[in-house]
């Protein structure tokens, strides 16, 4: 279908409500969580990959959390073993905790 411009306007339609579907599906997949696990991770002069290492994680999940996406407990206590960190130093690095 082609618009008043001369732009095909079924492809806009659609993307359109694709992008949409996409939007809400990510932010309810997974509730944003403020932490300082960059600023933390960066002090102590390790890499991501070092990390997540170091871990037992995926890359993919330490930038996950360092762009505010939550993770389980689990998750949380490799982390702050990772980091050398006690459970009790949670806050520090997980604020929501």
């Amino acid at each position: 279908m082609i618009d008043d411009s001369g732009k095909d306007a079924s492809v806009t339609t659609t993307d359109t409500k694709h992008m949409n579907v996409s939007a809400s599906l990510g932010d309810a997949a997974s509730p944003m969580s403020r932490n300082n696990l960059r600023e933390i991770r960066i002090e102590n002069m390790m890499s991501k990959a070092e990390l997540a290492r170091k871990a037992g994680l995926s890359v993919l999940t330490i930038t996950r959390i360092e762009n505010g996406y939550g993770c389980r407990m689990d998750t949380k206590r490799k982390i702050l073993k990772a980091l050398g960190l006690k459970v009790t130093d949670r806050r520090k690095v997980f604020e929501d905790d």
